[in-house]
C-alpha cells in the first residue's frame, strides 16, 4: 500500500512525533508498504505534484528526542508557505494519493480531531479515532465530565480560564495544574506548596487560555492500551526523579517500566475494564490508551486518554503489545488493518 505517515505539525510534541512517525515508516516499509514521512507543518514545498513520492521511499536514521520541546515561534517564523496556517504545502494532496493516511502525530494539532474532519471531508482515509472522539479524549476536561457522568473515578477538577476572575486561595493544596488540551506533560506542574502555584498557573497559561487544576491523588502510575475491542496488559511507569514528565517519558533510561505492573489479576482486570469503557464512552475507535493512577487502597483514578499513543523507543503502547505477542511491526500493520475497517 501507498502510506503516508504524517508527522512533526505545529505541537511541542513535534520532536516526539517525528520520533514514533520515524519507527513507523521503518516498520512499514519493512513490511512491503511504500511508506514516506511528512511533516504535517512544512509540507512539501518543492514537490511538483506530479512525482511518484512513494516509489522513492526508503528506511530513515532514527530520531532522537531532545530534552525539552521545541520553539514553535521559531518554525512559524521560518515558514515561507502552505496550505493554511497549520497543513504545510501539497499535504492535502499527497495524502489523497495515499491508501491510508498512519497519524504519528501528538499534541493539539493531530488529536483534537480538527484533522480527522477535515480527512473525512475529503475523504481520505486515516489510522485511529474519528473526529468526535479526539475531540472528547483530547479537551480533558470535557472527558472529565464525561467520566464523573459515567461514575468513572477521577480526581476532582477545575476549569480556570485567562482573563477570568478567581481566588488562588480557593485551589486545593497540594494540586495538579495542566494545560486542558496538551499532551507528554508539557505545561505540567505538581504543586505540593501554594508558594509554588504562581508558576504553576503561570506555565500553564502560557500553553494554552484554559487549564485544569485537579486534586492531587498520590498513587502508582499504570496505562492500559486498546487494541481494537481488546485491552492490553496494564503497564506501571516509575521515573527515577520527580514525576512523569516531558524528560522522563523520552529520555531513556529517566524512567522504569514494568510490563505487565505488578498487580495482582482482580486489579489487572478492573483496570482493563475500566479502560475498554473509557474507550467506547469517548467514541474512540482502533486504538488508544488510557493512564490512571492506583492507590494503596487500591482505587484506580482514571486520568486521561490518549487517542494517538507514543510509538517512540520508550512509549509504552508497544511495550504492552509486546506481552502479548505483538512485535512493533505487527502492531503498526494491525493499526492498519484497524483503521481500514472502520
Amino acid at each position: 500500500m501507498k502510506i503516508v505517515v504524517l508527522a512533526g505539525g505545529l505541537s511541542p510534541e513535534r520532536d516526539v512525533s517525528f520520533s514514533s512517525g520515524t519507527m513507523a515508516a521503518n516498520a512499514l516499509l519493512s513490511l512491503g508498504h511504500q511508506a514516506i514521512l511528512v511533516d504535517l507543518f512544512f509540507g512539501l514545498p518543492d514537490w511538483d505534484g506530479k512525482t511518484d513520492l512513494f516509489e522513492t521511499a526508503k528506511p530513515l536514521p532514527p530520531f532522537r528526542v531532545s530534552e525539552s520541546e521545541p520553539d514553535l515561534d521559531a518554525l512559524r517564523s521560518s515558514r515561507k508557505e502552505g496550505f493554511n496556517e497549520y497543513i504545510g504545502l501539497h499535504v492535502p494532496e499527497l495524502c489523497a494519493q495515499a491508501d491510508i493516511v498512519y497519524m504519528a502525530l501528538h499534541g493539539d494539532c493531530g488529536e483534537n480531531g480538527k484533522l480527522q474532519a477535515f480527512f473525512d471531508a475529503r475523504g481520505i482515509r486515516y489510522t485511529g479515532s474519528g473526529a468526535n472522539g479526539c475531540r472528547n479524549a483530547m479537551d480533558k476536561w470535557i472527558s472529565k465530565q464525561m467520566f464523573e457522568s459515567a461514575g468513572i473515578l477521577t480526581p476532582r477538577g477545575m476549569l480556570l480560564r485567562s482573563g477570568d476572575p478567581f481566588d488562588p486561595d480557593s485551589l486545593p493544596i497540594p494540586c495538579v495544574v495542566k494545560p486542558c488540551n496538551g499532551g507528554s506533560s508539557i505545561g505540567v506542574s505538581v504543586v505540593r506548596e501554594r508558594g509554588e502555584l504562581y508558576d504553576a498557573l503561570r506555565l500553564a497559561f502560557s500553553m494554552e487560555n484554559t487549564i485544569l487544576v485537579e486534586e492531587y491523588v498520590k498513587g502508582r502510575e499504570l496505562s492500559c492500551g486498546v487494541l481494537g475491542d481488546a485491552a492490553l496488559p496494564p503497564i506501571e511507569i516509575i521515573p527515577l526523579h520527580g514525576f512523569y514528565d516531558y524528560k522522563n517519558k523520552y529520555q531513556a533510561g529517566a524512567s522504569k517500566e514494568v510490563t505487565p505492573a505488578e498487580i495482582d489479576a482482580d486489579t489487572t482486570r478492573r483496570i482493563q475494564q475500566i479502560a475498554l469503557d473509557v474507550f467506547r464512552l469517548l467514541g474512540l475507535s482502533v486504538y488508544g490508551r488510557i493512564d490512571f493512577l492506583l492507590t494503596e487502597n487500591g482505587e484506580a483514578y482514571c486520568l486521561e486518554a490518549n487517542t494517538l499513543p507514543g510509538m517512540t523507543p520508550t512509549s509504552l503502547l508497544p511495550q504492552e503489545a509486546a506481552v502479548v505477542g505483538y512485535s512493533y511491526e505487527r502492531l503498526c500493520d494491525t493499526i492498519i488493518s484497524l483503521s481500514l475497517q472502520k
